[in-house]
């Protein structure tokens, strides 16, 4: 799983070791129960484990101290509260039934579920946070957005496109929110790093299949010559592609996300430093195969480069526009199969701009080699700009230097 939000439990790996600090820790309660947890070296802790009382629409947990414990409940509705216990008594914990399933049809035959809450006797549809539906007609709740159109069940509506029982979509948006920035902190500095060093960074992204590993040998091969290049491999398990990159001669390091399904900033900042990247070279960062989590997530590139093989579906930009948008080139791959194949070329393209009317689209083989000058020249380009950017900078901040010590010396 990813490291940004801790859940990866030490299965991301870097050339084979470990990038997780935490240790595993055994714990005993008092009752008999064991369980097991993770630690951060050199810090202290507190001990969390699952209650035995769950159940009546709510779940809660309890984080125990020294001499007191902390039960966190949650709600159906996405609710929490906490309250203290001391560890000098014996208690039992209950609640009575909090919420109840509530289907709705509308005039149109339109049904959806949702939980409503028991706080009061009588409710009504109003709690505050409406939305609307694609039927053409508002309504207000703040629970689980789940619509049914005929045979069509829809989990992505409401402000967090996605579905998690129990959980509320304002609850989902502000773990969302929580993940990202601490990401995005990450990405930062990666983003300042190479920023720094003139280094132009790239994100491949795609479905595994796409092409993806052979396209990078074919760029890096043509490209070597020219400019220092290094390579990030993102995979959940093996380095077989990072050991294909190295028979180029070019440096790569292997990254095992393990569970993840994708790579994030820290992953790609621990890798830079296995790297040890000249200033103004290109990095090439093969994320894992997955058009959906790597959208999300900032590694500190200058762009995100998706690429789509003839021999997918004319309509995954559709299907997946969160990626599709958050790039700015698509690679249209493997055309040399297109006379074999009924894939239309140009049906595909219109949809990834009917997504993203910016994107840059290439259409490349590495068989055949067609669209590799175009893409070459491209590589070529952001490699430039990157370091006149860094060129300037520089030199923007020696000219407020020497500035500032114009004015001591004027006052000495």
């Amino acid at each position: 799983m990813c490291t940004v939000c801790g859940c990866d439990d030490g299965e991301a790996r870097i050339e084979g070791q470990s990038i997780d600090r935490n240790h595993p820790h055994t714990h005993t309660h008092a009752d008999g129960t064991t369980h097991t947890h993770t630690h951060a070296d050199g810090t202290t802790h507190t001990h969390a484990h699952h209650d035995h009382q769950q159940g009546n629409g709510h779940s809660h947990f309890v984080a125990a101290a020294p001499d007191k414990h902390v039960h966190y409940h949650r709600h159906a509705d996405g609710s929490w509260h906490t309250h203290d216990h001391g560890h000098d008594h014996d208690h039992a914990h209950g609640h009575a039934q909090d919420g109840h399933e509530h289907n709705h049809s509308h005039d149109d035959g339109v049904t959806h579920s949702h939980f409503h809450g028991h706080g009061s006797a009588a409710h009504d549809h109003d709690h505050g946070a409406a939305h609307t539906h694609s039927h053409d007609h508002d309504h207000s709740h703040g629970h689980s957005h789940i619509h049914q159109h005929g045979d069509d069940i829809h989990y992505g509506a409401g402000p967090a496109h996605a579905h998690v029982p129990g959980m509320s979509q304002a609850r989902m948006v502000q773990i969302e929110r929580d993940i990202l920035s601490k990401n995005n902190d990450y990405a930062g500095d990666n983003r300042r790093w190479l920023a720094d060093h003139g280094v132009f960074a790239v994100n491949f992204v795609s479905s595994p299949g796409s092409g993806k590993t052979t396209l990078l040998v074919r760029t890096i091969n043509e490209i070597k010559a020219r400019l220092p290049v290094a390579v990030v491999e993102g995979d959940q398990q093996t380095s077989f592609d990072a050991e294909r990159i190295r028979t180029t001669g070019v440096r790569a390091v292997q990254v095992n996300t393990g569970k993840g399904c994708h790579l994030d900033a820290q992953m790609v900042g621990k890798a830079l430093d296995h790297l040890e990247l000249p200033d103004d070279a290109l990095l090439l960062i093969e994320n894992v195969g997955n058009l959906v989590c790597p959208a999300a997530f900032d590694l500190g590139e200058a762009h995100k480069v998706v690429i789509l093989s003839v021999t997918e579906g004319e309509d995954k930009p559709l299907k997946y526009p969160d990626m599709f948008r958050a790039a700015s080139v698509m690679l249209l791959n493997k055309v040399d199969l297109l006379p074999h194949l009924t894939f239309n070329a140009n049906l595909a393209i219109e949809y990834a701009r009917r997504v993203n009317p910016d994107l840059k689209v290439i259409r490349t083989s590495s068989t055949s080699g067609e669209g590799f000058e175009e893409w070459l020249n491209w590589l070529e380009q952001g490699v430039k700009e990157a370091g006149e950017t860094r060129d300037r900078n520089v030199g923007a901040l020696r000219a407020r230097i020497a500035q500032l010590e114009a004015q001591l010396n004027a006052k000495a």
